[in-house]
């Protein structure tokens, strides 16, 4: 799965967005996105192509901590202690996204893109993503170069291409065994 990172992320983000679809309808898959400083980009990207709604629940934009608790049910007391840009946060929002759209997979983004808001601890382009379902999450920090406009872009591509590597490490529907 991770070698082919490098060829996905140099896709643009429609033929990304295409290629996530073709997977989705090859597995039966559906997805929903859980987005903070994306402001909905990847729900915005996968909606752009024609079929999306096969299989794209819904989007959620939580930019708020309130948004996160009240839409997610991410935990008050995990945004307390480890702050909205954190591992303990996406992995809550795609359990939250998954249970309350009932999507396969989902994708979760929370970061700080700037110009303010960073940190020592989280500089400006710090971004988590976690990818998973209810039951269990995949989460990475990536730290992204360049001004707001780029953070965003580059984490919106970074979602689409953790959903398409994720879908394509599973077999098609047709390319399954029958269960005996």
């Amino acid at each position: 799965m991770k070698g082919n990172t490098a060829a996905l992320e140099a896709l643009d983000t429609l033929t990304l967005a295409t290629r996530l679809g073709e997977a989705c309808r090859a597995r039966g898959a559906s997805v929903t996105a859980a987005e903070s400083c994306t402001g909905g980009g990847v729900a915005h990207a996968i909606t752009e192509i024609s079929g999306s709604s096969g299989y794209f629940e819904t989007g959620y934009v939580t930019y708020s901590n309130a948004a996160k608790t009240r839409q997610l049910g991410v935990p008050e007391a995990t945004l307390a202690s480890h702050g909205a840009v954190s591992r303990e946060v996406v992995n809550a929002m795609v359990a939250g996204a998954c249970r309350d759209s009932g999507a396969s997979l989902a994708v979760a983004i929370s970061g700080v893109a700037g110009p303010g808001g960073g940190s020592e601890a989280k500089p400006v382009g710090t971004v988590w993503l976690a990818w998973g379902d209810s039951m269990a999450q995949e989460a990475v920090c990536r730290h992204f170069d360049g001004d707001r406009h780029a953070v965003r872009e580059q984490a919106l591509r970074a979602a689409l291409v953790g959903l398409i590597e994720r879908l394509e490490s599973e077999p098609a529907i047709q390319e399954k065994l029958p269960e005996r």
